[in-house]
């Protein structure tokens, strides 16, 4: 299966999300996890840690749970950094809680678990980085010599 997720798809996910659970969220710094919950939350999203090694701690200021449904608000995006083979009852998950956006960062792919949530009306990015994407479609890439691949005379949409 491949990706078909269109710079305006993204675009769109990016605009009209608000909070996001990422799951496998690690308290380390230097963990790629962290690094882009960070940079996420610092350009206005809400990040809800799941990660049952952390349960009931904190990471990024944010109480951590063990698994998506014991989150007791609405999420829009979960953003997968799980290994692909246990991304579908992840999936099942999100769509259970409502969430909009499945989310498989670089590396994750899970067709059975795409279907799974296209089918249930969710859209899936896969095979991508929620923080690089951020970056390179609302101006955060291009100012250190990045292609991003976007050509627009436009003054950079930054988000509020």
């Amino acid at each position: 299966m491949s990706d078909s997720t269109d710079i305006p798809t993204l675009r769109k996910i990016l605009k009209q999300v608000s909070t996001i659970a990422v799951v496998g969220l690690s308290a380390n710094w230097y963990r790629p996890s962290y690094f882009a919950a960070k940079y996420m939350q610092e350009h206005g999203y809400r990040i809800i840690p799941v990660n049952p090694a952390y349960e009931n701690q904190e990471i990024l200021g944010e109480r951590c749970y063990a698994r998506l449904s014991d989150i007791p608000e609405k999420i829009d995006l979960v953003d997968c950094f799980r290994k692909s083979e246990t991304i579908e009852p992840l999936a099942q998950e999100a769509i259970d809680i409502g969430a909009k956006v499945l989310w498989l960062q670089l590396g994750v792919e899970n067709e059975k678990a795409e279907v799974l949530a296209k089918e249930a009306g969710l859209e899936v990015v896969r095979d991508r980085c929620v923080k690089i994407e951020h970056g390179r479609l609302f101006g955060g890439l291009n100012w250190v010599g990045v292609n991003t691949k976007v050509i627009s005379a436009k003054k950079p949409q930054w988000l509020p």
